[in-house]
Protein backbone atom coordinates (compact mmCIF):
# COMPACT_ATOMS: atom_id res chain seq x y z
CA UNK A 1 0.00 0.00 0.00
CA UNK A 2 2.62 2.73 0.82
CA UNK A 3 4.93 1.68 -2.16
CA UNK A 4 2.06 2.15 -4.74
CA UNK A 5 0.90 5.68 -2.74
CA UNK A 6 4.70 6.89 -2.59
CA UNK A 7 5.45 5.62 -6.03
CA UNK A 8 3.16 7.89 -8.01
CA UNK A 9 4.30 10.92 -9.47
CA UNK A 10 2.85 14.67 -8.51
CA UNK A 11 0.87 14.33 -11.69
CA UNK A 12 -0.45 11.17 -11.05
CA UNK A 13 -1.42 11.76 -7.83
CA UNK A 14 -2.82 15.21 -8.42
CA UNK A 15 -4.92 13.68 -11.22
CA UNK A 16 -6.26 10.62 -8.65
CA UNK A 17 -7.22 13.08 -5.90
CA UNK A 18 -8.90 15.19 -9.03
CA UNK A 19 -11.50 12.02 -9.55
CA UNK A 20 -12.26 11.86 -6.42
CA UNK A 21 -13.64 15.09 -6.63
CA UNK A 22 -16.87 13.92 -8.08
CA UNK A 23 -17.95 13.20 -4.08
CA UNK A 24 -17.54 16.38 -3.42
CA UNK A 25 -20.66 17.76 -4.18
CA UNK A 26 -22.93 17.75 -1.14
CA UNK A 27 -26.92 16.61 -1.68
CA UNK A 28 -29.09 19.59 -0.49
CA UNK A 29 -32.11 16.56 0.75
CA UNK A 30 -29.14 14.50 1.86
CA UNK A 31 -27.89 17.60 4.18
CA UNK A 32 -31.66 18.69 5.44
CA UNK A 33 -32.44 15.06 6.26
CA UNK A 34 -29.15 14.65 8.41
CA UNK A 35 -29.62 17.69 9.95
CA UNK A 36 -33.16 17.18 10.89
CA UNK A 37 -32.60 13.53 12.17
CA UNK A 38 -29.60 14.28 14.64
CA UNK A 39 -31.00 17.89 15.71
CA UNK A 40 -34.84 16.99 16.47
CA UNK A 41 -33.65 13.18 18.23
CA UNK A 42 -31.52 15.62 20.70
CA UNK A 43 -33.85 18.00 21.40
CA UNK A 44 -36.65 15.60 22.10
CA UNK A 45 -34.09 13.95 24.70
CA UNK A 46 -33.70 16.89 26.37
CA UNK A 47 -37.04 17.26 26.95
CA UNK A 48 -36.83 13.66 28.14
CA UNK A 49 -34.07 14.26 30.22
CA UNK A 50 -35.85 17.61 32.03
CA UNK A 51 -38.91 15.07 32.53
CA UNK A 52 -37.13 12.52 33.91
CA UNK A 53 -35.34 14.47 36.31
CA UNK A 54 -38.84 14.51 38.27
CA UNK A 55 -38.15 10.75 39.22
CA UNK A 56 -34.67 9.51 39.00
CA UNK A 57 -31.24 10.90 38.08
CA UNK A 58 -30.24 7.26 36.80
CA UNK A 59 -32.67 7.59 33.81
CA UNK A 60 -31.54 10.84 33.21
CA UNK A 61 -27.82 9.76 32.88
CA UNK A 62 -29.58 6.59 30.36
CA UNK A 63 -31.24 9.54 28.27
CA UNK A 64 -27.79 11.12 28.44
CA UNK A 65 -25.84 8.59 25.91
CA UNK A 66 -27.96 8.12 22.88
CA UNK A 67 -28.17 12.34 23.57
CA UNK A 68 -24.43 12.38 23.74
CA UNK A 69 -24.70 10.01 20.62
CA UNK A 70 -26.38 12.70 18.53
CA UNK A 71 -24.51 15.40 19.76
CA UNK A 72 -21.24 13.91 18.43
CA UNK A 73 -23.50 13.69 15.06
CA UNK A 74 -24.19 17.29 15.20
CA UNK A 75 -20.28 17.96 15.71
CA UNK A 76 -19.65 16.19 12.31
CA UNK A 77 -22.47 18.48 10.49
CA UNK A 78 -20.51 21.40 12.12
CA UNK A 79 -17.43 19.77 11.26
CA UNK A 80 -18.66 19.33 7.36
CA UNK A 81 -19.95 22.95 7.87
CA UNK A 82 -16.28 24.32 8.35
CA UNK A 83 -14.94 22.49 5.57
CA UNK A 84 -17.40 23.74 2.98
CA UNK A 85 -18.47 20.35 2.23
CA UNK A 86 -22.80 20.50 3.88
CA UNK A 87 -24.24 22.85 1.93
CA UNK A 88 -23.27 23.74 -1.67
CA UNK A 89 -23.70 27.91 -0.31
CA UNK A 90 -20.84 29.33 1.68
CA UNK A 91 -23.43 31.06 3.68
CA UNK A 92 -25.25 28.15 4.40
CA UNK A 93 -22.52 26.62 5.69
CA UNK A 94 -21.45 29.07 8.06
CA UNK A 95 -25.13 29.80 9.22
CA UNK A 96 -25.47 26.21 10.22
CA UNK A 97 -21.87 25.81 11.60
CA UNK A 98 -22.18 29.00 13.86
CA UNK A 99 -25.22 27.31 15.31
CA UNK A 100 -24.15 23.89 15.53
CA UNK A 101 -20.93 25.07 17.07
CA UNK A 102 -23.66 26.85 19.98
CA UNK A 103 -25.19 23.59 20.57
CA UNK A 104 -21.41 22.00 20.75
CA UNK A 105 -19.88 24.76 22.72
CA UNK A 106 -17.74 25.33 19.67
CA UNK A 107 -16.66 28.84 18.21
CA UNK A 108 -17.43 28.03 14.39
CA UNK A 109 -14.80 30.45 13.25
CA UNK A 110 -12.02 30.20 15.34
CA UNK A 111 -12.17 26.38 15.32
CA UNK A 112 -12.40 26.20 11.16
CA UNK A 113 -9.45 27.64 11.20
CA UNK A 114 -7.37 25.92 13.50
CA UNK A 115 -8.67 22.97 12.09
CA UNK A 116 -7.78 23.86 8.43
CA UNK A 117 -4.38 23.69 10.23
CA UNK A 118 -4.42 20.34 10.77
CA UNK A 119 -5.41 19.58 7.32
CA UNK A 120 -2.87 21.34 5.91
CA UNK A 121 0.08 19.72 8.61
CA UNK A 122 -1.00 16.13 9.51
CA UNK A 123 1.64 13.54 9.45
CA UNK A 124 4.14 16.85 9.20
CA UNK A 125 6.70 16.69 11.92
CA UNK A 126 8.08 19.65 11.36
CA UNK A 127 4.21 21.69 11.45
CA UNK A 128 3.28 20.32 14.64
CA UNK A 129 0.94 22.09 17.29
CA UNK A 130 -2.22 23.47 16.34
CA UNK A 131 -5.49 21.90 15.83
CA UNK A 132 -3.43 18.31 17.06
CA UNK A 133 -2.94 15.69 19.37
CA UNK A 134 0.37 16.93 21.22
CA UNK A 135 3.17 14.47 20.12
CA UNK A 136 6.59 14.59 20.92
CA UNK A 137 9.27 12.66 19.80
CA UNK A 138 11.79 9.74 21.38
CA UNK A 139 14.55 12.36 21.27
CA UNK A 140 12.53 15.78 22.26
CA UNK A 141 11.10 14.26 25.11
CA UNK A 142 14.87 12.97 26.16
CA UNK A 143 15.79 16.77 25.53
CA UNK A 144 12.89 18.51 26.93
CA UNK A 145 13.04 19.76 30.59
CA UNK A 146 11.82 17.52 34.07
CA UNK A 147 8.25 20.13 34.00
CA UNK A 148 8.08 20.04 30.13
CA UNK A 149 8.19 15.84 30.17
CA UNK A 150 5.43 16.19 33.74
CA UNK A 151 3.27 18.08 31.35
CA UNK A 152 3.25 15.77 28.56
CA UNK A 153 2.82 12.74 30.57
CA UNK A 154 0.14 13.89 32.57
CA UNK A 155 -1.35 15.05 28.77
CA UNK A 156 -1.04 11.94 26.94
CA UNK A 157 -2.92 10.06 30.65
CA UNK A 158 -6.09 8.43 29.23
CA UNK A 159 -8.01 9.67 31.77
CA UNK A 160 -6.80 13.24 31.44
CA UNK A 161 -6.56 13.63 27.62
CA UNK A 162 -9.88 11.25 27.00
CA UNK A 163 -12.21 12.13 29.86
CA UNK A 164 -11.18 15.43 31.59
CA UNK A 165 -9.30 16.81 28.23
CA UNK A 166 -12.27 16.86 26.59
CA UNK A 167 -14.70 18.70 29.11
CA UNK A 168 -11.72 21.53 29.83
CA UNK A 169 -11.62 21.89 26.14
CA UNK A 170 -15.31 22.27 25.46
CA UNK A 171 -15.82 24.27 28.79
CA UNK A 172 -13.37 26.62 29.56
CA UNK A 173 -10.41 26.77 26.39
CA UNK A 174 -12.76 27.27 24.04
CA UNK A 175 -14.24 30.77 25.48
CA UNK A 176 -11.18 32.21 25.24
CA UNK A 177 -9.70 33.95 22.11
CA UNK A 178 -6.55 32.23 19.85
CA UNK A 179 -3.78 34.64 19.67
CA UNK A 180 -3.30 33.74 16.33
CA UNK A 181 -7.17 34.61 15.49
CA UNK A 182 -8.05 37.54 13.56
CA UNK A 183 -11.41 40.13 13.69
CA UNK A 184 -13.99 37.02 12.37
CA UNK A 185 -12.03 34.72 14.53
CA UNK A 186 -12.58 36.45 17.92
CA UNK A 187 -16.21 37.51 17.41
CA UNK A 188 -16.87 33.95 16.77
CA UNK A 189 -15.61 33.11 19.89
CA UNK A 190 -17.36 36.45 22.15
CA UNK A 191 -20.69 36.12 19.80
CA UNK A 192 -20.43 31.84 20.84
CA UNK A 193 -19.76 32.73 24.44
CA UNK A 194 -23.00 35.00 24.68
CA UNK A 195 -25.12 32.71 22.94
CA UNK A 196 -24.34 29.95 25.28
CA UNK A 197 -24.82 32.73 28.58
CA UNK A 198 -28.04 33.33 26.93
CA UNK A 199 -29.12 29.89 26.51
CA UNK A 200 -27.87 28.97 30.28
CA UNK A 201 -30.03 31.58 31.63
CA UNK A 202 -33.08 30.89 30.46
CA UNK A 203 -33.31 27.13 30.71
CA UNK A 204 -32.02 28.03 34.54
CA UNK A 205 -34.86 30.48 34.80
CA UNK A 206 -36.88 27.63 33.35
CA UNK A 207 -35.67 24.83 34.55
CA UNK A 208 -33.30 25.31 37.59
CA UNK A 209 -29.33 26.09 37.30
CA UNK A 210 -28.68 22.68 39.00
CA UNK A 211 -31.22 20.86 36.55
CA UNK A 212 -29.48 22.34 33.81
CA UNK A 213 -26.03 21.22 34.54
CA UNK A 214 -26.87 18.03 35.69
CA UNK A 215 -28.26 17.24 32.13
CA UNK A 216 -25.84 19.01 30.27
CA UNK A 217 -22.82 18.17 31.57
CA UNK A 218 -22.49 14.85 31.22
CA UNK A 219 -24.03 14.70 27.60
CA UNK A 220 -21.33 17.32 27.10
CA UNK A 221 -18.46 15.31 28.91
CA UNK A 222 -19.58 11.96 27.28
CA UNK A 223 -19.62 13.11 23.78
CA UNK A 224 -16.60 15.23 24.05
CA UNK A 225 -14.84 12.20 25.36
CA UNK A 226 -15.94 10.40 21.84
CA UNK A 227 -14.65 12.60 19.87
CA UNK A 228 -11.77 13.26 21.20
CA UNK A 229 -11.08 9.57 21.02
CA UNK A 230 -12.38 9.45 17.23
CA UNK A 231 -9.70 11.77 16.38
CA UNK A 232 -7.39 9.99 18.44
CA UNK A 233 -7.39 6.81 16.87
CA UNK A 234 -7.43 8.45 13.71
CA UNK A 235 -4.09 9.95 13.88
CA UNK A 236 -2.19 7.40 16.59
CA UNK A 237 -2.16 4.37 14.92
CA UNK A 238 0.39 1.36 14.36
CA UNK A 239 1.78 2.11 11.12
CA UNK A 240 1.27 6.06 11.08
CA UNK A 241 2.77 8.22 8.57
CA UNK A 242 4.86 10.92 10.15
CA UNK A 243 7.52 12.75 7.90
CA UNK A 244 10.09 15.29 8.15
CA UNK A 245 8.56 18.79 5.92
CA UNK A 246 11.05 17.83 3.18
CA UNK A 247 9.99 14.67 2.83
CA UNK A 248 6.23 14.94 3.46
CA UNK A 249 3.76 14.15 1.61
CA UNK A 250 0.05 15.18 0.83
CA UNK A 251 -1.72 11.75 -0.42
CA UNK A 252 0.73 9.24 1.28
CA UNK A 253 -0.09 11.48 4.76
CA UNK A 254 -3.90 11.30 3.82
CA UNK A 255 -3.81 7.52 3.72
CA UNK A 256 -1.34 6.51 5.65
CA UNK A 257 -1.50 9.44 8.60
CA UNK A 258 -5.48 9.23 9.21
CA UNK A 259 -6.79 5.94 9.86
CA UNK A 260 -9.79 3.87 8.74
CA UNK A 261 -11.39 3.23 11.81
CA UNK A 262 -14.09 0.43 10.44
CA UNK A 263 -17.06 1.30 13.43
CA UNK A 264 -20.16 -1.00 13.84
CA UNK A 265 -22.82 0.70 11.77
CA UNK A 266 -24.89 2.11 14.71
CA UNK A 267 -21.72 3.70 15.76
CA UNK A 268 -20.53 4.32 12.41
CA UNK A 269 -23.81 5.82 11.79
CA UNK A 270 -23.76 8.25 14.74
CA UNK A 271 -20.02 9.44 14.34
CA UNK A 272 -21.08 10.24 10.92
CA UNK A 273 -19.20 8.05 8.79
CA UNK A 274 -15.69 9.80 10.38
CA UNK A 275 -14.27 6.74 10.51
CA UNK A 276 -13.26 7.17 6.81
CA UNK A 277 -10.90 9.28 7.87
CA UNK A 278 -8.25 8.99 5.47
CA UNK A 279 -11.05 9.78 2.49
CA UNK A 280 -11.78 12.30 4.30
CA UNK A 281 -8.50 13.96 4.55
CA UNK A 282 -7.98 12.81 0.91
CA UNK A 283 -10.93 15.92 0.21
CA UNK A 284 -12.12 17.57 2.61
CA UNK A 285 -14.72 19.01 0.59
CA UNK A 286 -16.35 15.32 0.57
CA UNK A 287 -19.34 14.91 2.77
CA UNK A 288 -19.72 12.40 5.34
CA UNK A 289 -22.63 10.85 3.93
CA UNK A 290 -20.37 10.03 0.44
CA UNK A 291 -17.24 8.92 2.71
CA UNK A 292 -18.12 5.80 2.46
CA UNK A 293 -19.18 5.30 -1.21
CA UNK A 294 -16.04 7.11 -2.37
CA UNK A 295 -14.00 4.74 0.23
CA UNK A 296 -15.78 1.33 -1.84
CA UNK A 297 -15.78 2.74 -5.01
CA UNK A 298 -11.96 3.87 -5.36
CA UNK A 299 -9.44 0.97 -5.94
CA UNK A 300 -6.65 2.39 -3.29
CA UNK A 301 -8.50 3.51 -0.71
CA UNK A 302 -10.92 0.06 -0.44
CA UNK A 303 -7.51 -1.61 0.09
CA UNK A 304 -6.61 0.62 2.98
CA UNK A 305 -6.21 -1.78 5.84
CA UNK A 306 -8.77 -0.64 9.01
CA UNK A 307 -8.54 -0.22 12.73
CA UNK A 308 -11.19 -2.30 14.13
CA UNK A 309 -13.01 -1.08 17.14
CA UNK A 310 -11.00 -3.88 19.42
CA UNK A 311 -7.70 -3.19 17.87
CA UNK A 312 -8.41 0.55 18.28
CA UNK A 313 -7.52 0.41 22.24
CA UNK A 314 -4.14 -0.45 21.53
CA UNK A 315 -3.71 2.99 20.51
CA UNK A 316 -4.11 3.87 24.10
CA UNK A 317 -0.39 2.31 24.93
CA UNK A 318 1.18 4.85 22.40
CA UNK A 319 2.68 7.95 23.54
CA UNK A 320 5.95 8.97 21.81
CA UNK A 321 7.17 8.95 18.09
CA UNK A 322 10.10 7.07 17.78
CA UNK A 323 11.67 8.70 14.50
CA UNK A 324 14.46 6.31 13.80
CA UNK A 325 12.21 3.22 14.17
CA UNK A 326 9.39 5.74 12.29
CA UNK A 327 6.26 4.07 14.92
CA UNK A 328 4.69 5.02 17.91
CA UNK A 329 5.58 3.84 21.48
CA UNK A 330 5.01 3.78 25.24
CA UNK A 331 7.00 5.66 27.72
CA UNK A 332 8.35 1.99 28.52
CA UNK A 333 10.26 1.86 25.63
CA UNK A 334 12.41 5.07 26.65
CA UNK A 335 14.38 2.28 28.54
CA UNK A 336 15.49 0.26 25.78
CA UNK A 337 16.17 3.46 24.23
CA UNK A 338 19.00 4.06 26.85
CA UNK A 339 20.04 1.20 26.37
CA UNK A 340 20.69 1.04 22.82
CA UNK A 341 22.49 4.70 22.95
CA UNK A 342 24.52 4.06 25.85
CA UNK A 343 25.84 0.94 24.17
CA UNK A 344 26.27 2.67 21.04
Amino acid sequence: MESNILSRSKTKQMDWIKSIAKYNNPDLIKSIWQLVNSVVPYILLWACMIFSMNYSYWLTLALAVPAAGFLVRIFIIFHDCGHGSFFKSDKANHVVGVITGILTFTPYFQWRFQHSLHHGSAGDLDRRGTGDIWTMTVQEYQNASRWTRLAYRVYRNPFVMIVMGPLLTFLIVYRFVSRKGKKRERFSVYWTNLALAAISLGMSLAIGFMTYVLIQLPVLMMAGSVGVWLFYVQHQFEGVYWERNEKWDFAASAIQGSSFYKLPKVLQWFSGNIGFHHVHHLSSRIPNYYLQECHQQDEVLCKVEPVTLWASFKSLNFRLYDEANRRLVHFHALKSYKSSTSLG
